[in-house]
């Protein structure tokens, strides 16, 4: 694909340039008259250095609070009656980063040449997700698009907030595995070599040592003697490992174990069943049908195990099986989810109840991350102090048995 860089006119005369790319200058024209626009010059960029093409990870990141507060701010001025093109103007000044202020020039752009709001939306899946789009489709076809954006704000800045804690809650044990490996790492090449050589000099070569200090001995000399395979080796298995993992065949396996490891998976499950309450509620709220609801609910679930069981009930409500039905035969879900959505079912207010249900598990989930310090820190503790139990044991042991030969 080349890249282009174009100078057209909208349906108002307003010049307008910007870049895209295409296979060829004819596709390129197509592209710019599908949008509506006259094109007045197009010009393929040559390939070389472009700084604009330089993109830093997390530096080129459209942050989660950003589009918390592009959403809210968008609501207010939209029931404010002010027109969606100046409101995107306006909020691009706004903009911290970069690559957001072209994105909403460029969603500005779009929308000026005749697009529809959430078909610009969705040409930037890297900041506005699927849930985002659908419910903005939604709220534009009912005229409810400034009630669709304060759902939006409020159920983005309730997904951060469990992001937030889930991962604030596991920083200390990584940091705390990081830890005790390090530790490990550093007494066995630095302390344990030179307890081996006190001890033999004082045992002599054919003294008889514990099988536990041979063993640690052993570990010792050969970190020692091949610490730069070891390193080598353990950087090219971090660095294997966590490509895999962004395979979807990596992410179903951690999914699957994840699921059935007892900590993580209530967890998991209680995360889940809150982010599905509150965006199927949403996007019912919103007027998207039941069907592409469970879909596109799926689809943000962020686990595989979950999604498929979600999509699998899709189709049996596709077939006329109310979802109740479909959600009391889950492995996954709590009952009480089957239960309260066949509340809502009988009297018709399932977006209500299943708020409900949301309000539940997002506290549920605050309360168990809060106690899950508390579980881990003590499991970290007897962990890193049976490691550094062997090693104090490999050390003590031949000592005691030199000292009563010695007597």
């Amino acid at each position: 694909m080349a890249k282009f860089t174009y100078t057209a006119l909208d349906k108002n005369n307003k010049t307008i340039t910007g870049t895209l790319e295409a296979s060829t200058v004819t596709s390129a024209k197509k592209l710019l008259n599908d949008q509506h626009l006259r094109t007045l010059s197009l010009t393929e960029k040559k390939a070389g250095f472009d700084p604009n093409d330089i993109h830093i990870g997390f530096l080129d990141k459209v942050k989660d609070k950003e589009v918390v507060m592009f959403t809210r701010q968008l609501s207010t001025l939209v029931s404010a009656g002010v027109p969606l093109p100046k409101s995107l103007a306006t909020l691009k000044e706004q903009a911290n980063s970069k690559k957001f202020k072209d994105i909403i020039e460029q969603v500005n752009k779009d929308i000026e040449s005749g697009m529809a709001f959430a078909d610009a939306l969705e040409k930037h899946p890297e900041v506005y997700s699927k849930i985002y789009v659908n419910m903005v489709r939604a709220g534009e076809a009912g005229g409810i698009l400034d009630d669709i954006l304060k759902r939006l704000a409020l159920q983005q800045e309730k997904d951060s907030a469990i992001r937030r804690k889930i991962k604030g809650a596991m920083t200390y044990p990584i940091v705390m595995i990081v830890f005790t490996f390090s530790a490990f790492f550093g007494l066995m090449t630095t302390i344990v070599p030179k307890i081996g050589n006190i001890i033999k000099d004082l045992g002599g070569e054919d003294a008889s040592l514990p099988p536990i200090t041979e063993v640690m001995l052993a570990i010792s000399s050969g970190l020692l003697k091949y610490k730069f395979v070891v390193a080598i080796a353990l950087f090219l298995f971090i660095f294997v490992f966590l490509r895999w993992l962004k395979t979807e065949k990596g992410k179903r396996i951690l999914h699957r174990v994840l699921l059935k490891t007892p900590l993580f998976k209530t967890l998991i499950i209680k995360s889940a069943v809150a982010r599905f309450s509150r965006t199927f509620s949403s996007l019912l709220a919103a007027g998207v049908g039941v069907v592409e609801t469970l879909q596109v609910t799926a689809g943000s679930i962020g686990n595989f195990v979950i999604e498929d069981e979600l999509m699998a009930a899709s189709k049996e409500v596709q077939s006329g099986i109310p979802l109740s039905v479909t959600l009391a035969k889950s492995q996954i879900f709590p009952k009480i989810v089957s239960q309260m959505m066949s509340v809502g079912e009988e009297t018709g207010e399932t977006d209500v109840v299943l708020l409900k249900v949301a309000e539940f598990y997002e506290d549920e989930v605050e309360t168990f991350v809060e106690s899950l310090s508390s579980i881990i820190e003590p499991i970290m503790i007897v962990v890193l102090g049976g490691m550094v139990g062997l090693i104090v044991a490999s050390v003590f042991l031949p000592i005691m048995t030199l000292s009563q030969n010695i007597k």
